[in-house]
C-alpha cells in the first residue's frame, strides 16, 4: 500500500490510534461527504462507528483513503477502476496451478544446478 508518496502534499499522519471524520478529511484533502461516499463503494474502508454511529478511522483507513485519493484523483481511474485495483492488490498471486508450476519448474532447475556442480 502507498504510504504518503504520492501525496506528497497532505499533511504526516500523526501517531493517534483514531481519527474522527474531520481530522481524515483534512489529512487527505477530501471532503467528509466524499469519505462517507467512499465507504459504500470501497468494501476495504470500514471505520469503527460508536455512540451515534460516529466514525472513527485507525491509521490504516487514512492510508488506504490516501491511496484512493491518489487514485482517483492523480492517476484518473474511475471508482470501480479503483476498486478493482485495490481488490488486485489483496488478492494472492498465481492460483495452485501456477504455484504447482513454479516450484515444477524450481525443481527443474535446482536438479539442473546440482548435476552442474557435481
Amino acid at each position: 500500500m502507498l504510504e504518503a508518496s504520492n501525496n506528497n502534499e497532505l499533511p504526516v499522519i500523526p501517531g493517534k490510534r483514531y481519527f474522527t471524520i474531520g481530522e481524515v478529511s483534512e489529512l487527505c484533502g477530501v471532503k467528509p461527504h466524499v469519505l462517507r461516499y467512499w465507504e459504500q463503494e470501497f468494501p476495504q474502508l470500514e471505520p469503527v462507528k460508536r455512540r451515534g454511529n460516529r466514525r472513527y478511522y485507525q491509521r490504516h483507513d487514512v492510508v488506504l483513503i490516501r491511496e484512493i485519493r491518489g487514485l482517483l484523483y492523480e492517476q484518473g481511474f474511475t471508482i470501480g477502476g479503483a476498486r478493482q485495483r485495490l481488490e488486485n492488490e489483496n488478492k494472492p498471486e498465481g492460483t495452485d496451478k501456477n504455484k504447482k508450476q513454479i516450484i515444477q519448474e524450481l525443481i527443474q532447475d535446482l536438479e539442473e544446478l546440482y548435476a552442474y556442480l557435481a
